[in-house]
């Protein structure tokens, strides 16, 4: 009698549970909306749906985003009482598991070399614009000939972080990444050519992302046996269905861009908070990317030891000779030290790392506390009369001339061609209202003190920040040449303005007061140093964590 009541309550319970089931819907597979079915071979909307996330990018590591001080929270020695500290929140994204390293700029050098030879004039700036300049390396009282000679190319060096590249130069760097990156996953995917990226590619045939996305046809300057030669590419030609020709942005397999993190971006995974997490709350706060507050190793095979490459006192770069505290004088191999709880290298030391952000004396948490970035500059793309993208050509290469007089390419050819957002885009938005950001509310003409007579900001006395302006034009008796003239004006009362970008961390050459991830210094964009370097950061796309929530944080292996 028992065990008969016992089957018959599981019966009920079964045919419940499938009459609940059969009434919901499997909207995987269908519309919400509408209730039309997804990807039917009739017709219809086409949707991926077995998308999973993103993949991880060459090189990177994930961090998970949240919320974290920004900014000094240790003694204000300096009493600049301008890195105050505010609360900020930046999204999930993904960085480079160490600095770029000089291996890795030699194969972007050697992919430039192949594609635009300096031998040929009109594209000799390409790859002359790209080079490091080898002679940040020289001082007037110091022997560093060796290496200017050599720490670029020789193999000894290789894994060590590249130098000498200025901020434009590291953009222009993440540009090519991402585009070769996208190329590698297309062949994977057979989808362009097999070995196209090797066998089609020249000055006037290049792979661009965003140039496949818009105009897929225009991908490897409109060659089709390269663009739809895979073999998946094929077998929809030969079915006439134009659904699977190319790949396009809903299918999500192409990659965000490598670009350079933000200072909040960067600052965040130095920082890597989540080792003093203990559920919801961070128990504490760090000084440096480690535990504690002292720069030496506290564990007992590795006591005494240095845990970041830096400069320990005045003559003093690596301790003495068998017995090197931090195994390095000038700067080191990457991922020479420990990394920290978000699996990355030599966030304090080594060499200090661009950043995206032009620098403001202070962050103005007032107006933004999430992903906060200064130096947003809009664009979109620009059209052709018969409503198509206009293609950069070998003939149209965009060239930037620096303040040093050195000339960088900005568009290649096989790019899209920007042009400034206007009216169209502003009229009645309120979320931003020009182009040009880089000013707002620290240093436009709300924020100045001209604000009477602000008529045009480039007047030396009306700018706000009027750091000196130097002037490169050309000779005018030789047009191939350059005249470089200094400012010379005795008014400048600053160095800070829109060409000066941030940069974070310590390196070889400082003392331990910089490794503090929330110090920052700037510098130039066009200029480059003996000790600064960069890494690549990419944004992630769809869900913040990848992990269940756990009541400490598991360190990645």
């Amino acid at each position: 009698m028992r065990n008969a009541l016992v089957f018959k309550s599981l019966l009920v319970l079964t045919i419940s549970t499938m009459l609940i089931s059969c009434s919901k819907t499997d909207y995987n597979n269908s519309s919400r909306a509408t209730g039309w079915k997804y990807n039917s071979k009739d017709g219809g909307f086409q949707v991926n749906t077995n998308y999973k996330e993103q993949e991880t990018g060459p090189g990177l590591v994930f961090v998970e985003g949240g919320t974290f001080t920004m900014g000094r929270v240790q003694d204000d020695v300096m009493h600049d009482w301008n890195n105050t500290p505010t609360q900020q929140h930046v999204q999930s994204f993904y960085m480079d598991e160490t600095e770029v390293t000089n291996i890795m700029y030699l194969e972007y050098l050697d992919w430039l070399k192949g594609v635009y030879p300096p031998t040929e004039l009109k594209y000799k700036n390409i790859y002359h614009g790209a080079l490091p300049d080898t002679l940040v390396w020289r001082n007037r009282l110091g022997f560093n000939e060796m290496m200017t000679n050599n720490y670029l190319r020789h193999p000894a060096y290789a894994n060590y972080p590249v130098v000498g590249v200025n901020w434009i130069q590291a953009v222009e760097f993440s540009k090519w990444r991402t585009d070769r990156v996208n190329e590698r996953i297309l062949e994977e995917e057979k989808v362009i050519k097999q070995n196209a990226p090797f066998e089609d590619v020249s000055a006037e045939s290049t792979f661009n992302t965003e140039t496949y996305l818009n105009a897929p046809s225009q991908t490897y300057g409109g060659n089709d046996e390269a663009t739809r030669g895979g073999s998946k590419s094929e077998q929809y030609a030969k079915r006439n269905d134009s659904t699977g020709l190319y790949i396009q942005r809903k299918d999500g397999l192409l990659l965000p861009q490598y670009r350079l993190p933000t200072e909040a971006e960067w600052e965040y995974a130095a920082l890597g908070l989540v080792e003093l997490r203990s559920y919801n709350i961070y128990r504490g706060r760090k000084k440096y990317p480690w535990k504690g507050q002292y720069t030496r190793s506290g564990k007992r095979r590795s006591r005494g030891d240095q845990l970041a490459n830096f400069k320990q006192g005045d003559g003093d770069y690596g301790g003495i000779a068998g017995w090197s505290d931090d195994g390095a004088d000038i700067t080191a191999p990457v991922a020479s030290y420990n990394p920290n709880d978000y699996g990355l290298y030599d966030m304090a030391g080594n060499v200090a790392e661009w950043v995206a952000d032009v620098y403001r004396p202070i962050v103005d948490d007032e107006y933004n506390d999430f992903n906060y970035y200064r130096g947003n500059v809009y664009t979109k793309n620009a059209i052709n009369p018969d409503g198509t993208v206009k293609i950069v050509t070998t003939d149209s290469i965009i060239y930037d001339t620096l303040s040093n007089g050195k000339i960088v390419a900005r568009v290649l050819p096989g790019g899209i061609l920007q042009t400034p957002v206007d009216e169209n885009e502003t009229y009645l938005r309120t979320n931003f209202t020009q182009s040009d950001n880089i000013n707002f509310r620290d240093g436009d003409k709300s924020s100045s003190r001209y604000y009477e007579g602000f008529q045009d900001e480039s007047i030396p006395n009306r700018r706000m920040y009027n750091d000196p302006i130097h002037q490169v034009r050309p000779n005018e008796e030789d047009s191939t040449k350059l005249d470089r003239r200094y400012d010379e004006s005795s008014k400048r009362t600053t160095l800070v303005g829109n060409d000066k970008r941030v940069y974070k961390g310590g390196s070889w050459k400082d003392r331990a007061y910089w490794l503090d991830p929330a110090q920052r210094r700037f510098f130039p964009q066009d200029m480059s140093t003996d000790y600064i370097g960069f890494r690549n950061a990419m944004s992630r796309v769809g869900e913040k964590s990848k992990v269940k929530k756990t009541p400490k944080h598991t360190k990645p292996k």
